[in-house]
């Protein structure tokens, strides 16, 4: 019988690199402007520090597939378990439909093809079911493309921070940075960036999510969430401090910043080299996907087989094992989002459209606010279970591991979804996303509760 291949250190840390390092976040999070090195430090001590920890001590405590529904199923009971089952999986088929939206706009940028409506929709389904396909197989058997991805990003990253240091050593900065510029308001407006550097930290347990398919998940774990976080924070400031020298902040589009970036630093004749950076941009984005599918598919699996989402999710190949029904779903819906994205942009709603895609957001920065508690509660009541990582410090420092981050994920929250004026523009902005949100709640109450109802 042949042996079933397995994830070494070197992959687990370039799995976290490629889950957790999302290079088209790079442009809305230097959009923040000269504070976010403030947010991306204070963020880095107070958020990712506590999250990566907590992570690696419930992912190698509790290594079973099920992850992060798990975790909260054993703390709280199943219908809790289920609610941050199905808020995780919702938020993926969201993000998958915005980044296949993305892809012809790409390719529109490094070839200076315009593609008309029914070509982009064509481009977008076949980004969308390639995904889907390459996730019916198991990540040790797709991981290249994973460790190709987490290189390309890196490339990415390096060059964009290595050209903007040069460039801002020899012609200078398209930003003033000044000691005063760089520390936030601490307002309204500007504590709803926490949202933004939050979302790009997150993804830890998807890691811990595969521990099955490690030689020894107990300690390369923690060794990868490390080495990979380390790495991640020094990626993501040296993109953007290049995106900051090439365009002002209050310029910059979110979409397409990151290429504009780089061809503003690279001037003419440089054509060649952003049309291999876009190319491997587009790569980046369909394996960011690829490695999310496979701890949220297995979170969806583990929470239906625990009978917390609908019996759909617990469809899986008999040949690899791997989850079938959520791919699938992710898939259509995904697919169905992309077709109706022209028809809102037909009737002119295509601001409250992609106000409501930010609902990916919400629906998963929601799902990890079940487990810091689940942490602190699972402490208590199984002391006696083995740890083979276990977070160290005194229980008052435990409970700050917990609660700090806590407080970040729901003040974030609360800043993203809740109009802080009546002002047209906030209204706009944020309608859209409380009405989706609500609707996501109370959608969710129902599936979950009916889910609870199936005969074992």
């Amino acid at each position: 019988m042949e042996e079933k291949k397995k994830l070494r250190l070197f992959d687990s840390v370039l799995l976290s690199v490629t889950v957790i390092l999302v290079v088209e976040s790079v442009a809305p999070s230097a959009a923040i402007g000269p504070s976010q090195f403030f947010w991306w430090a204070l963020l880095l001590i107070a958020f990712f520090l506590p999250y990566g920890l907590i992570s690696a001590e419930l992912g190698t405590t509790y290594d079973g597939e099920g992850g992060i529904y798990d975790w909260v199923k054993r703390a709280f009971g199943p219908k809790n378990g289920g609610r941050v089952a199905w808020y995780y999986w919702l938020n993926f088929p969201l993000w998958m439909s915005s980044l296949a939206v993305l892809v012809p706009k790409i390719f529109t940028q490094i070839s200076g093809h315009e593609f008309g409506t029914v070509t982009s929709i064509i481009i977008s389904l076949l980004f969308i079911w390639v995904v889907v396909m390459i996730g019916f197989f198991r990540i040790s058997e797709s991981k290249w493309i994973l460790n190709i991805a987490a290189i390309f990003k890196v490339l990415i990253m390096l060059s964009l921070g290595g050209i903007g240091i040069y460039i801002a050593i020899t012609k200078g900065v398209a930003n003033e940075y000044t000691v005063q510029n760089m520390l936030p308001s601490f307002d309204l407006y500007s504590l709803s960036f926490i949202s933004v550097i939050i979302f790009n930290f997150l993804g830890f347990e998807v890691v811990t999510s595969v521990a099955g398919e490690m030689n020894n998940p107990q300690k390369e774990i923690p060794k990868a969430l490390i080495i990979g976080g380390v790495l991640i924070a020094i990626f993501y400031l040296l993109a953007a401090f290049g995106v900051g020298v090439a365009i002002p902040y209050d310029e910059l589009n979110t979409d397409s910043g990151l290429l504009d970036s780089l061809t503003i630093l690279i001037g003419s004749g440089g054509e060649w080299f952003i049309t291999i950076v876009g190319l491997m941009f587009f790569f980046t984005l369909g394996a960011n996907l690829i490695s999310w599918s496979y701890g949220v598919n297995y979170v969806a699996l583990y929470a239906s087989e625990n009978h917390s989402l609908p019996k759909i999710f617990r469809w899986k190949s008999k040949k690899t094992d791997m989850p079938v029904g959520s791919q699938l779903l992710n898939g259509i819906i995904a697919s169905i989002l992309v077709l109706i994205a022209p028809i809102m942009t037909h009737f002119g709603l295509e601001n409250i459209f992609w106000n409501f895609f930010a609902l990916n957001l919400v629906t998963l920065l929601a799902s990890y606010t079940f487990m810091f508690p689940a942490f602190l509660k699972l402490r208590q009541i199984d002391p006696d279970r083995k740890r083979p990582y276990k977070v160290k410090g005194s229980d008052g420092l435990i409970k700050v591991y917990t609660y700090v981050p806590l407080i970040m994920l729901i003040a974030s929250l609360f800043f993203t979804v809740v109009p802080l004026n009546t002002s047209s523009e906030e209204l706009s902005l944020k309608l859209p996303l409380l009405i989706g949100t609500i609707l996501a709640v109370v959608i969710g109450e129902i599936v979950v509760s009916q889910s609870m109802k199936q005969k074992h």
